[in-house]
């Protein structure tokens, strides 16, 4: 991504989230999405939003409308696929029950999905088993091995999962089970003693595919599968294209980079998704009250959280099932039942959430406080401790860890970081002091086990652990600016001109913007915790504008008090669509006070 400019954007030196504002783009920046948008013929405002991401003038239209078939490489050049694609082919020549162990989020159930439709396509009827949070934890374990081997499964296929399940293999492979991992997480230096294990972040891949979830890894897998079937097989081949619907909701939701295969996913994903060919989807859709064409925000903040409410405080397998489904009252019956563990969950994570930031702000007070702030309680369901996490993160621009303990004194703890503080790297350092019992993760999120008497030197290590790299990611903490716009200026023809730059997510942010000198007409909590407002232009213009969760903290104070002032407000564009009409919407991320010149 192109260095930002040094001077600040509107004048703004720290909003109320302390962060500095400056133009995404600097000096070449600007000629370069000048010659972008004259090159090309692209409006101004998505050649400025290219630039500000690194897209060079050449690559331009091809990123604009990315392609299967230009992007997808032989699947054969990611380590051991021939050999997992090979024993996947066997079990469905010969009849083999085949089981599937998957995870219990988005990309687990979708991933799980995708390969129990391929297997069924070919007259297998595969078991799938996505392990209980609570019960079981992450990850392969004996007991469910033992329950798959007893009902006669011969193949185990592990998606999203696996890739540590050294004993756990050992115990399936003397039960008679070969097993196959498909899998993207980070893998140390030794592996498994499997069949194959296809996972791009093995040491000794070199596909350079590291990026993908593991719903592109089953992806790929099963175009390398048909690929052999189709020479053993006289079966009509199954149209792997219209499975693209799942292999794009588990790539947004599961937050990897959109770029390269993933974006083609994405886009290409999207289109079938309109199509609502999947019973499941389509049953998500409209217990979510989706109305208007699916766009890929849509997967993280409304279908994404109903699927993994099963996994976190429910049926785990829930999702699985609805994704695999074609019959429309079971969907619906399924849907219905996601939906509401949904609504308990947020009833649950609004209760916990408020619970932890009254800790932290006392941990804090009225000083910098920790570099890592540390909530716990035994009272908090450990299921939802990485929501609580992450938004003690965004409020508090630092590491932030939940902890839920049990009533032994066991604590299952999640943690999300920022930019530059690897948080996966400290827990493991943890882990090796003893500290901890358990801990892994990667730079931006870690999970860990922990005994309430050493909670006091979990946060003593992670202060000493964490101060220098969160004071520096604070110092070089700024919020890129894409444009500056006014409410006149907000309209669906501006969304439609962005959104050809789309689809936007992890490693291609939506284009940020900002309404300079606005003042609030009025403002009001609605929702679960959200701040809604209008704000009025010096024209005399109004929008409508609403800031997510940001009832009770800084932003939302500054907006439900801000009448009085002007404000410049940040945030990015939404398409709303009310009673079929299409209208375009302001998430607000952030505001400051507008200076008076």
């Amino acid at each position: 991504m192109p260095p930002a400019t040094t001077n600040s954007f509107l004048g703004v030196e720290s909003s109320v989230s302390g962060r500095r504002w400056v133009s995404a783009l600097d000096v070449r920046g600007e000629a370069a999405a000048l010659a972008m948008s004259q090159k090309l013929g692209l409006p101004d405002i998505v050649a400025r939003v290219l630039a500000a991401r690194g897209v060079e003038t050449e690559f331009a239209a091809r990123f604009l409308e990315p392609k299967l078939r230009h992007e997808m490489p032989d699947p054969s050049v990611m380590t051991d696929m021939d050999a997992a694609a090979a024993r996947i082919a066997d079990a469905i020549v010969r009849r083999e029950q085949v089981a599937i162990f998957g995870d219990y989020d988005v990309d687990g159930a979708a991933s799980s999905a995708l390969l129990a439709r391929f297997l069924s396509h070919y007259g297998l009827e595969p078991v799938i088993h996505i392990p209980d949070r609570i019960t079981e934890g992450y990850g392969p374990n004996r007991p469910a091995i033992d329950e798959l081997a007893d009902a006669g499964a011969t193949l185990l296929v592990s998606v999203d999962c696996g890739t540590s399940s050294f004993e756990t293999f050992d115990h399936a492979r003397s039960r008679g089970l070969d097993v196959v991992v498909l899998d993207h997480h980070q893998a140390g230096a030794e592996i498994p003693r499997v069949v194959a294990l296809v996972n791009p972040n093995r040491q000794d891949d070199l596909s350079g595919l590291g990026y993908l979830a593991a719903a592109g890894v089953v992806f790929m897998t099963l175009v390398a599968t048909q690929r052999l079937i189709r020479v053993r097989s006289s079966q009509p081949p199954l149209d792997l294209m219209g499975l693209l619907d799942l292999v794009a909701l588990a790539t947004v939701c599961d937050v990897v980079p959109l770029k390269g295969l993933n974006r083609a996913v994405v886009v290409q994903g999207l289109a079938i998704m309109r199509r609502q060919e999947n019973a499941g989807l389509r049953a998500l859709c409209r217990v979510a009250r989706l109305s208007g064409p699916v766009r890929s925000g849509h997967l993280g903040f409304l279908l994404g959280p109903r699927i993994n409410a099963g996994g976190r405080i429910g049926d785990a397998a829930l999702g699985s099932r609805l994704l695999c489904l074609d019959d429309e009252a079971a969907a619906g019956a399924i849907a219905e039942q996601l939906d509401t563990l949904n609504q308990e969950r947020q009833a649950m994570e609004a209760r916990m959430l408020a619970e932890a930031d009254a800790e932290v702000a006392a941990e804090i007070g009225a000083g910098e406080g920790p570099p890592v702030v540390v909530a716990a309680s035994k009272d908090w369901h450990p299921g939802i401790v990485g929501l609580i996490a992450a938004r003690l993160k965004e409020r508090h621009r630092r590491p932030a860890f939940a902890i839920a303990f049990d009533h032994s004194g066991k604590g299952a703890g999640s943690g999300r970081s920022v930019v530059g503080v690897d948080l996966g790297r400290i827990v493991r350092q943890a882990l090796d002091r003893g500290i901890i019992e358990k801990g892994g993760g990667h730079a931006m999120a870690a999970g860990l086990t922990v005994r309430r008497e050493r909670l006091g030197d979990l946060r003593a290590f992670l202060e000493a652990s964490a101060q220098a790299d969160v004071a520096a990611a604070r110092r070089s903490d700024a919020l890129r600016i894409d444009g500056a716009v006014s409410a006149a200026g907000l309209t669906m023809p501006l969304y439609e001109m962005l959104e050809k730059a789309g689809p936007f997510g992890s490693g291609h942010e939506a284009p940020l913007l900002a309404v300079a000198r606005h003042r609030v007409a009025d403002a009001r909590i609605v929702g679960n915790g959200h701040v809604a407002v209008r704000l009025k232009g010096e024209d005399g213009v109004a929008m409508r504008a609403i800031a997510f969760k940001a009832a009770g903290s800084e932003l939302g104070e500054l907006l439900m008090s801000g009448q009085a002032m002007p404000l410049h407000v940040a945030g990015s564009l939404s398409a709303d669509h009310f009673r079929g009409e299409q209208t375009v919407g302001f998430r607000i991320g952030d505001a400051a006070v507008a200076k008076f010149s």
